[in-house]
């Protein structure tokens, strides 16, 4: 991560997009070390909110082209197992978009709501709020706004 940090915000840029797709590390840690290096909070805020956004953006594509029976034959997942949850996915819809930054899970999330054909224009604006938010939050916790 260390050569990210090398970069500045277009590390920040690149390492955030990765972090919202399958590559599992943290961009919470990438935005805190570019955000002290280079004392902009607004730039890191803007790069780190896009590439995030956008990295997430993918993974919910990527979703969208999948196949129930390619989830059946390879990870061996009974059709009744996924029609439980598309039933959780179709009780909360978009609105998971909006907790998609939360590490680990949120890529899961974003590879869900995706595989399950949620509205895409609305998945990616509240995809968008919810990793612009966590940011911000970084920001105000450390006073730089």
């Amino acid at each position: 991560m260390e050569w990210l940090e090398g970069l500045g915000l277009l590390g920040l840029f690149i390492g955030t997009f990765l972090a919202a797709t399958i590559f599992p590390f943290s961009s919470d840690a990438l935005y805190l070390a570019i955000l002290a290096a280079t004392g902009n909070p607004v730039g890191c805020l803007f790069i780190g909110t896009l590439g995030n956004w956008l990295g997430s953006v993918l993974t919910y594509w990527i979703g969208w082209i999948g196949r129930w029976e390619w989830i059946e034959k390879w990870f061996k997942v009974k059709p009744e197992t996924l029609q439980k949850q598309k039933e959780k996915i179709d009780r909360y819809g978009v609105w998971l978009a909006l907790t998609a930054w939360i590490p680990f899970i949120g890529d899961i999330i974003a590879i869900a709501l995706g595989f399950y054909k949620t509205r895409p224009l609305w998945t990616m604006v509240l995809l968008l709020i919810g990793k612009f938010a966590r940011f911000l939050v970084w920001n105000l916790v450390y006073g730089l706004f």
